[in-house]
């Protein structure tokens, strides 16, 4: 029998992480205790700001000014030594020998963690070269081994690509390759597949456990997604505010929740995999033939110059129809043309090809393709749009007052008392205090911002709202708070949604209908439940089969199916 503290390779103990403020002192992480073991993984669970990532970055001791740590230790074992990270100085030799070295880190963003100046392979060169003694051609083949290692097609041509010319899939296992170059023992993976959709994630977690697997490394695996702790984790932490309020393994922690806040992240994470009990949807409630608010016959766009054979086909010949008080999910990858569909609706991109025929409120239909400038502006007021980023969609410098009440200004609809009236009333209508109007964006949490975003789109009465990933940038809790949200709202003012969306589990909840996008074309469109169910399309069932099941005794994804795209 061996003994398990052999297999230990980094305990954490009593961890205490401070960021010294102008006016306090913020305690960003208290008391934190946790073991990283060979060959096993650890995730480190929680919603945004619960500290996963600085106690992540204390490991590598990379956490950011005026971060650091004031207490506890973290042990670095190897072969019978022990090393405590916490005492080591940040900038000198045995820790920046530590970094790559002993610990990989995998970054959550590789768009910005990737020099867009350097070739992939000039990175991981350089990676492979500060850890080991080897000249630069050993060193560029071993580079050309760990991108074949992580599936890259081509390694030797592909490692003289930039960084945008590859995908964000590929720019993650480009990342992974560079954490590996030192042969760690220990990976750090922070929300590695957050930037991506469902396919492209399930084969990223796959291939990391696998080289987790093959190397024996332990891995310490940080997300705020409960499906992908259930299909690869082996000991689950649960954080907030800085504390873990519950550890151990990930079946007693899926099946025997004991923390309040461990049983509503599970209920909120299971509540998405499902359709709603008891809702009809409104093409079937009717006891009539509903007519579609929307028509969108033949729709296309090409981007490129006519006739060359370098110009990409966006979107190819979409059909659908939208009805009154209905939800329609449009899913698909990044790039299969989701995005590009909406703007083509709302004419903020021209169409190449292709009808969009509106029914406006007297029923008097508007072929929205040929209408001026002028005339799309009371399109625009009656089919309006929240986009992806509450962060970004807001102007910093603008009150919520001013950010709400801008469409009613722009319009001439309300100013003065009738304006300040209007912006309580619609802050009512998201869940925010009135009293709030004054504060600037900077002051609300994510979640808040959105809602101000949607308080916005819903201003001038629309009938029509286009939610573009409206809830991808927010933590499970808060994406099922919106979703209820609007699902309240459409039921009061009969609105209408196009709802954009990677994420299978979000359209299952919300929408009636499904269109499934794959390459610019509509490849199936059917009942969500049944979509979600029973998809005939092959490219469906790889999309619902990639989908992490929130059950660790029910991995999902270890049986997915793989689509193959047909020659043509």
């Amino acid at each position: 029998m061996t003994d398990p503290a052999e297999d230990t390779v980094l305990s954490v103990e009593n961890l205490s992480i401070d960021f010294r403020l102008r006016t306090h002192i913020l305690h960003a992480v208290e008391n934190v205790s946790f073991e990283l073991k060979r060959g096993q993984t650890l995730c480190l669970v929680g919603e945004s700001g619960s500290g996963k990532s600085v106690t992540a970055r204390s490991l590598l001791q990379i956490v950011d000014r005026p971060g650091s740590i004031v207490g506890g230790r973290i042990l670095l074992r190897n072969a019978g030594a022990v090393t405590d990270i916490a005492r080591l100085d940040p900038d000198g030799q045995t820790m920046r020998a530590i970094r790559g070295r002993r610990i990989g880190l995998i970054f959550q963003e590789p768009m910005s963690s990737l020099s867009p100046v350097h070739t992939i392979g000039s990175q991981i060169i350089e990676a492979v070269r500060l850890h080991s003694d080897l000249d630069k051609r050993a060193a560029r083949a071993k580079t050309v081994e760990l991108l074949r290692q992580v599936e890259i097609p081509n390694p030797e041509q592909m490692a003289d690509r930039y960084t945008f010319e590859f995908s964000g899939g590929m720019r993650q296992r480009a990342m992974i390759a560079m954490a590996l170059a030192g042969n760690p023992d220990i990976l750090i993976a922070d929300e590695p597949t957050t930037a991506l959709d469902v396919t492209t994630q399930a084969e990223i977690l796959d291939l990391i456990k696998r080289l987790q697997v093959e190397r024996g490394m332990a891995m310490l695996l940080i997300t705020h997604d409960m499906g992908i702790v259930a299909e690869v984790a082996d000991d689950v932490a649960v954080m907030r505010f800085g504390h873990i309020v519950e550890r151990g393994p990930v079946d007693a922690i899926y099946h025997d929740a004991q923390h309040p806040y461990t049983r509503q992240l599970l209920a909120s994470t299971v509540k998405l995999t499902r359709h709603i009990e008891g809702r009809v949807p409104a093409v079937a409630a009717s006891s009539q033939p509903l007519r579609p608010i929307l028509s969108v016959r033949n729709l296309g766009k090409t981007f490129g110059w006519h006739g060359k054979t370098n110009s990409l086909r966006a979107v190819d010949d979409a059909n659908f129809d939208l009805y009154p008080g209905e939800n329609l999910g449009i899913v698909g990858e990044s790039g299969s043309g989701k995005t590009t569909l909406g703007r083509l609706i709302l004419r903020t991109v021209e169409p190449t090809t292709g009808s969009v025929v509106y029914r406006n409120k007297d029923g008097r239909e508007v072929e929205v393709t040929s209408l001026t400038k002028k005339e799309l502006r009371g399109f625009h007021r009656e089919v309006r749009l929240v986009f992806q980023d509450p962060f970004a969609s807001l102007n910093p410098r603008m009150t919520v007052k001013e950010v709400i009440g801008d469409p009613l200004i722009i319009n001439g609809l309300a100013k003065g008392k009738a304006l300040e009236e209007r912006v309580a009333e619609l802050m009512r209508l998201v869940g925010l205090d009135p009293m709030g109007m004054e504060r600037y964006p900077h002051a609300f949490s994510g979640g808040q911002r959105q809602r101000i975003g949607i308080a916005r789109a819903l201003a001038l009465d629309p009938r029509i709202i286009i939610a573009d990933e409206a809830t991808s940038a927010l933590d499970v809790s808060i994406r099922s708070q919106i979703l209820d949200l609007l699902l309240d709202i459409r039921q009061r003012l009969n609105l209408s949604f196009i709802f954009i969306s990677h994420d299978i589990s979000v359209v299952r909840y919300f929408c009636d209908r499904v269109a499934v996008m794959h390459r610019g074309k509509i490849v199936e469109l059917g009942e969500a439940e049944q979509i979600c169910t029973a998809p005939q399309e092959a490219y469906t069932k790889s999309l619902i089969s990639a989908v992490p099941n929130p059950d660790p005794r029910d991995k999902r994804m270890l049986h997915r199916h793989r689509f193959v795209a047909p020659v043509l």
